[in-house]
């Protein structure tokens, strides 16, 4: 079955032939735990939850954040089937340049237990930690530095992240309002 690895180490895009079993998402990043992401229609977007705390690289698929390698599978609901984007496309969605904000973040975070995609509700919207990096990335400077500081406050105060990205989508939210 056709589907795709992205590697931001090397910053390849790769098509694989893939025999879907059981424990495939898992064997292709030997880890027990993967994310889920659903960003480009009819696809699915899996990487290591892991990855942060392993320091892997991140980049971009359009505006969504990814940490680690990728693997993109086809999806028809709940089954995941062979991959239909053509690879040219998936490779104009690809971004290697991650800003430095973002590398701030993910270094700081690295030593935490977060998951950037774990769904948070906020006013009746639901978010994500991912969200959250994205709306202080395109910030001023001194906003993004105030978020800097904050996180490495909430890390060195063993304080629980999940609740601090709660509370500055709180301020985000109210900042847009």
């Amino acid at each position: 079955m056709k589907a795709y690895s992205i590697n931001p180490q090397s910053k390849e895009v790769k098509e694989l032939d893939l025999d879907i079993q059981v424990n495939t998402v898992y064997t292709f990043f030997n880890s027990i735990s993967a994310d889920e992401t659903l960003i480009l229609d009819k696809h699915t977007i899996y990487s290591d939850s892991d990855a942060i705390s392993k320091a892997k690289k991140a980049f971009f698929i359009g505006d969504q954040l990814i940490v680690g390698e990728a693997l993109v599978l086809g999806k028809d609901g709940f089954l995941d089937i062979e991959a239909t984007i053509p690879i040219a496309d998936l490779k104009s969605l690809v971004n290697y340049e991650v800003p430095e904000f973002y590398e701030k973040a993910l270094d700081i975070l690295k030593t935490s237990e977060i998951n950037l995609y774990k769904i948070f509700d906020v006013d009746d919207k639901q978010l994500d930690s991912s969200w959250v990096l994205h709306v202080f990335s395109i910030a001023d400077e001194n906003t993004q530095a105030y978020f800097i500081n904050q996180l490495q406050k909430a890390m060195d105060a063993k304080d629980d992240i999940s609740a601090f990205m709660k509370k500055m989508a709180i301020l985000a939210l109210n900042a847009m309002a």
